[in-house]
This record gives C-alpha cells, structure tokens and sequence, in this order.
C-alpha cells in the first residue's frame, strides 16, 4: 500500500525526476505503464506550460533506459532457470509475470536478434519484458543501451504528442482511458512500419551484395 501511495504521490507530482523515476519502474519488471505517466505530463505541458516537451522525452528514455537495465542485469547474473523460477513464484504472479511471458519475451527476442530490443520498446506485451532474454543472451551492452534508448524514446516521442494532442479535446479524467485506448494501436501500428523497412533495407543489402 505504501508503495501504491508513493507512486500515487509521483503522479501527483509530475516534474523531471518523477517521470524518470515511474519511467524506470515502468521499464523494469513491476508492472507500471508508460501511458500513465507520459501522457499526462505532456497534457499538464500543454495546459501548464511548466514543463518542456522535449525534456520530457528526454527524461522519459533516460528513465526507461535505467529501468531497462536493471532487467538486463537481474537476468545476467541469475541466469536462465531463476528467471524463470522468480516468474512463476507467487511474488513474481503479484508482478504479472509467469515463465509464459518470459518464454514469448524470449522468443520475440531470439526471432529477431539485436534489433528485437528497438523494436519490442514499441510492442505493449513485449516492452517491459524485452530486456530480460537480451540480459541472458549476454547481448553486448553498448548496443543494448543504444537500441533501448532509441526504442524508448520513439514510443516517449508518440506518447507526448498525444497527451500534448489530447490537452485541447479530451478532459482530464478521460485522459487515461483515451490514451489507453490508442496508444496499444499506435505501438503496434510504429512497430509494423518499422519491421517493413527493417525487411527493405535488408532485402537491398542482399541485392547489392549479389
């Protein structure tokens, strides 16, 4: 409850530490999402104007990007079978966690590589998660961070838009629902036009190599 409390007070609260604080809980693997957290700060910008919005997708992806790590690390150093284990324990069902998504976070990640941590930012079921098989594939760190902190801050981009969008035409108290309610298309959608042009560019580079 106390916990419950603090984050309450955060998103009460909404300046630059705050949103890097949630962001990296957000990114780890408590479950928080972004769309809580983003929106409204950028709603409150536009309403507001005590914060900016570019150092709100900045702050957004730093916190991501650390929330992000602590994943990789926990998933490092434990190893493969107490991951698995801590999913499927009873502290790791209070988190909505379960083998199950780790299995598909694992998957998603061994289907597409490297770049699966770029594009799982984008993916609402794979975003938290994402960091995990990357951890335990020892992915090297350098391009972890770098295709996390792009990832992230796509998706802090496309979420600040809208509730900096949603500030003219929607009421406060609707806020979460709308967002809710677009941002797991919008993801998915950002997601597909980049898998597409991921495909292009490849299809290209096997034409220029023939």
């Amino acid at each position: 409850m106390e916990s419950v409390g603090f984050i309450g007070w955060c998103l009460a609260h909404l300046n630059y530490w705050t949103i890097t604080l949630l962001m990296a809980i957000e990114s780890s693997f408590i479950p928080f999402p972004s769309e809580i957290v983003v929106p409204p700060a950028a709603y409150h910008a536009a309403a507001t104007g005590n914060l900016n919005l570019v150092l709100i997708v900045v702050f957004a992806t730093i916190g991501a990007c650390i929330g992000a790590l602590i994943n990789y690390f926990i998933a490092l150093w434990i190893g493969k079978p107490l991951v698995y284990k801590f999913a499927d324990s009873k502290l790791g069902h209070l988190l909505l966690l379960s083998g199950e998504k780790i299995e598909k976070a694992e998957n998603y990640f061994n289907d597409h590589g490297a770049i699966s941590t770029f594009i799982g930012r984008l993916i609402p079921a794979i975003r938290q998660l994402i960091s995990i098989p990357a951890g335990l594939a020892k992915m090297n760190l350098g391009k972890f961070i770098g295709f996390t902190a792009l990832g992230a801050g796509c998706w802090n981009i496309v979420l600040t838009i809208l509730g900096f969008y949603l500030e003219r035409v929607v009421p406060e108290d609707e806020l979460r629902a709308t967002v809710t309610k677009y941002s797991h298309e919008i993801g998915y959608s950002i997601a597909a036009v980049v898998a597409v042009i991921l495909v292009i560019l490849i299809v290209k580079n096997i034409h220029r190599k023939r």
